[in-house]
């Protein structure tokens, strides 16, 4: 019995080893394999996710690389080569919070560079109390931004071209009167989305004191550009005739989009053509020549670039060249258009920063008042995750420049 009893524990301890070894390589080798996408670019669509998520959840993989080197370290002391997996994990891991503190400094000087050295102090004081008091915090990555309760109308349908029945959603505080109102337009490559979009944002800026209206268009391919644009301003009329039913303050109105959404957005805003004042217009990530992002697409592509504008503006450059013009808000520009905020990923490979540098650019050109908001880890629709480190960034900067433009210049 002792010659078997001295096998069977020699086996059992080569087992627990051998499981050990296994439990290490797989945390080591999935650190990696999650981490790396803070630096690689995705190169096809179905790649892209890790490319937008990784970054933002990198204080995860921080604890994740970190506990799993503590745990390699203390069982096994000649696992080497994956202690130096795990040590390369975490250092990419840290880069989005290292990158932090300067990227967070210079969109700090950008703010009072562009809106004034005061333009905090303009904000009521009622209303600072209930925005984020700093642009990150760590415990909302682990338990996510708290989101206070408000009143929500959602599928109005506000049009029906087509027979297409355009919806809107309506979020606002709880107690009814007409407030300060921003109409967000989502993104989706002209082909794909909903009013539903990025609601968590849309909850979170209601909560601040807004009527917060998320609207519809018709999609691409089957509606090429200027539909949408249409849609927009049809959408728009609508807000103009029910006002006071929505909540909706008309003297202080905002427009947002994102990607997509954006380039609709900062057109309809600069375009001025309805009778609605536009008083400021939040441009997330948008295109802004599109003749430009034809010819000269990011590497690598993942949305295939060339082939969703050709699928939303009929054909490409050479063929339709006056609805890229048309379709371009960088031809929009002009002096006394209403202040912007460029928001862009620094990584971002759908749409590159560059033409939100470019946009404003010319914007100040014409001197008008542009802010850029650059977030240098992140890569595009990375404000997907409301409480990752990008968007964390992003929203502090954002509620404070529509504070300034719907409430400082108005009430001070």
């Amino acid at each position: 019995m002792r010659p078997t009893r001295r096998i069977f524990n020699q086996a059992h301890g080569f087992m627990s080893a051998y499981w050990v070894q296994v439990l290490i390589w797989l945390l080591a080798g999935g650190s990696v394999l999650l981490s790396i996408w803070i630096v690689l670019p995705a190169p096809t669509r179905f790649l892209l996710p890790l490319g937008v998520v990784m970054p933002e959840v990198s204080p995860w993989l921080v604890a994740l690389s970190g506990i799993s080197l503590v745990a390699v370290l203390f069982t096994q002391s000649q696992a080497k080569l994956a202690s130096l997996a795990l040590v390369f994990a975490l250092l990419l891991s840290l880069l989005p919070l290292i990158q932090f503190p300067a990227a967070n400094a210079r969109m700090a000087t950008e703010m009072q560079s562009v809106l004034g050295s005061d333009y905090l102090s303009q904000i009521p004081r009622s209303l600072q109390g209930r925005m984020r008091s700093h642009s990150f915090q760590l415990q909302d990555i682990w338990g996510g931004i708290a989101l206070a309760p408000i009143s929500i109308e959602r599928g109005l349908v506000f049009a029906e071209p087509d027979g297409v029945p355009l919806k809107l959603n309506v979020y606002r505080p709880t107690t009814a009167s007409n407030y300060p109102t921003l109409v967000i337009i989502y993104g989706g490559a002209w082909q794909g989305g909903t009013p539903n979009s990025h609601e968590t944002f849309s909850r979170y800026i209601a909560a601040q004191g807004y009527t917060v209206v998320a609207i519809d268009y018709r999609h691409a391919p089957q509606y090429l550009f200027p539909s949408q644009l249409e849609d927009v301003q049809t959408a728009l009329t609508y807000l103009k005739l029910h006002a006071a039913a929505l909540g909706i303050d008309l003297t202080r109105l905002a427009l947002m989009g994102r990607s997509a959404g954006a380039q609709l957005a900062t057109i309809a805003a600069y375009q001025q053509s309805q009778s609605l004042p536009i008083r400021a217009v939040i441009n997330y990530y948008g295109p802004v020549d599109l003749r430009a992002g034809y010819d000269h697409p990011p590497v690598p592509d993942p949305i295939e670039a060339r082939t969703v504008l050709k699928a939303f503006l009929g054909g490409s450059p050479d063929q339709v060249p006056d609805l890229y013009r048309q379709a371009s808000p960088i031809h929009y520009v002009r002096p006394h258009l209403p202040p912007t905020l460029l928001v862009y990923a620094g990584r971002d490979h759908v749409v590159e920063p560059r033409f939100g540098r470019q946009l404003q650019s010319q914007l100040q050109v014409k001197g008008n008042q542009a802010v850029l908001i650059e977030v240098p880890w992140s890569e595009h629709a990375f404000d997907l995750l409301f409480n990752g480190v990008g968007n964390q960034m992003a929203l502090y900067y954002t509620e404070r420049f529509l504070a300034w433009a719907l409430y400082s210049r108005f009430e001070n």
